[in-house]
């Protein structure tokens, strides 16, 4: 399947997560988060210890995300990846975006074995969303 397509099966999803999502605002995992609200899309961060980031509630972990959540981005360390692809497999999430950073071969041959769609080759969702900065 070209990238293009990849992608846009990732955006049709209503709600997405972000795993690694950040209180601060210089991290990618909190540029993440705000594009997703710059551009009106419904977003859940991810953080095990955070209550709220950018005004949204936060759960712990990808076990505690609604059942509406099939795509979500990653924004961690390779090897924390590594762990957070076989949580998503089991949670169900059919898509998985791991920004620029965070892949691994071994977590992209884990969601390719488990029928993932994954989108790891480089591209960006803050280029893709045209993320303005704010």
């Amino acid at each position: 399947m070209a990238i293009t397509q990849q992608i846009n099966d990732f955006l049709t999803a209503t709600v997405f997560g972000v795993v690694g999502a950040s209180t601060n605002r210089a991290k990618f995992g909190n540029k993440v988060l705000r594009c997703y609200q710059n551009n009106e899309l419904r977003v859940i961060p991810v953080h095990p210890s955070e209550q709220q980031i950018e005004g949204i509630d936060c759960v712990a972990t990808i076990n505690d995300l609604p059942t509406d959540v099939v795509s979500i981005s990653i924004i961690t360390p390779p090897h924390i990846t590594e762990k957070i692809v076989v949580d998503a497999a089991a949670k169900g999430i059919k898509n998985i975006w791991m920004q620029p950073g965070a892949e691994s071969s071994v977590a992209i041959q884990y969601c390719q074995d488990h029928n993932i769609n994954v989108i790891a080759d480089g591209s960006c969702l803050l280029v893709v969303l045209k993320y303005d900065g704010h």
